[in-house]
């Protein structure tokens, strides 16, 4: 899918991967570099080597006509319900039998990264402006995986606080406030990456 958006060498398919794919599928350089090479044998992207003055040469890679029929069938395959696994949601439920201010030190270093991962979605949701409507298709889809995503991460720092309230801590000492919301606002495993994620 990043590649139907924009052909790129695997550097750069990574870089993208991080600052937008990466906070809701993460991806590791090999990890891009195996699923690549897979897909240029299967014919779904080619390969043109690209010289470069001054620095080594550099691989960058296209979607094909096959490729892209190939991600149009994986996008009409029926996905599974989503399952909700957490070891952060079982350490709260059994904190009663360990140490549970060990547990409250986890839980608030959680909700300091989430409220960091909000501030860095709400600095990509400015970028959208102010009128969702007037975007085009493939804009307002980014835009609306990027709303998931925001939603999201509100979910585990309203879960996260409503935790560290009810054992006698103060989430607003412990974390920086959220970045506010525009006006007009209303974790995987190596084999666990698909390859509709890359096309």
């Amino acid at each position: 899918m990043a590649l139907r958006e924009k052909p790129g060498s695997g550097l750069e398919l990574t870089r993208r991967f991080e600052k937008s794919f990466g906070f809701f599928w993460h991806a590791t350089h090999q990890q891009i570099y195996r699923i690549l090479a897979r897909m240029v044998d299967a014919g779904d992207l080619t390969v043109e080597v690209v010289g470069q003055a001054g620095r080594p040469d550099k691989k960058v890679y296209r979607v094909t006509p096959a490729g892209e029929r190939t991600l149009a069938d994986w996008l009409a395959t029926p996905a599974p319900m989503e399952q909700f696994r957490s070891d952060l949601a079982v350490k709260m439920r059994g904190a009663s039998y360990g140490d549970r201010a060990a547990v409250l030190d986890v839980l608030r270093a959680h909700l300091v990264d989430h409220h960091v991962r909000l501030g860095h979605y709400l600095q990509l949701e400015k970028e959208y402006g102010t009128d969702p409507g007037s975007l085009d298709d493939q804009t307002r889809d980014q835009y609306l995986v990027l709303r998931g995503g925001i939603r999201l991460e509100e979910f585990w720092i309203g879960w996260v606080s409503d935790y560290l309230r009810a054992h006698g801590d103060d989430p607003a000492t412990t974390a920086p406030a959220p970045a506010p919301t525009p006006a007009s606002s209303p974790t995987s495993g190596p084999d666990d990456m698909t390859q509709g994620e890359i096309r």
